[in-house]
């Protein structure tokens, strides 16, 4: 009985190992590509993060359907080179509360060279989010990123 429970921990733990990220030193792998560049000066890494709905109401709030409409219309034609969505849970106390509200929410992850045209576009999609939901805030966290394609 004893092999049979220790069979699993040692499993995982060859799994976690085997699966354990092993740092690269290889190169860009495009090359003159001003959208991809080989190496960044000067570029930023911007989370911004959409509360969609109460965490459990999930029939009520913004539908999946509706967020990839607002991305379609706000975010894309404003970073079209790529950006990621991650599927996050929240919490928010808003002026007034008492207790933070549980939120469903999508952290949306852009890197781009750290210019006042693209700040303004990061500003215009907050903007756009909070004229369509009526939200008080869509949070931002700007740093330095070091980015190679």
């Amino acid at each position: 009985m004893r092999f049979f429970r220790v069979l699993p921990i040692v499993l995982t733990l060859g799994w976690m190992t085997a699966c354990a990220v092993q740092p690269t030193t290889t190169g860009s792998t495009l090359q003159g590509d001003a959208a991809h560049p080989a190496a960044t000066q000067g570029w930023v890494e911007t989370r911004l993060y959409f509360g969609l709905g109460a965490a459990d109401d999930p029939v009520n709030g913004m539908s999946e359907q509706a967020w990839r409409a607002f991305l379609d219309k706000e975010v894309t034609p404003r970073f079209p080179d790529g950006l990621s969505v991650l599927d996050v849970y929240g919490q928010w106390q808003g002026k007034q509360q008492v207790v933070p509200e549980r939120l469903r929410s999508k952290q949306l992850v852009i890197d781009y060279p750290d210019t006042q045209e693209n700040r303004a576009r990061i500003e215009a999609i907050r903007a756009a989010w909070k004229q369509r939901t009526g939200d008080q805030s869509v949070m931002r966290v700007t740093q330095p990123a070091d980015v190679s394609f």
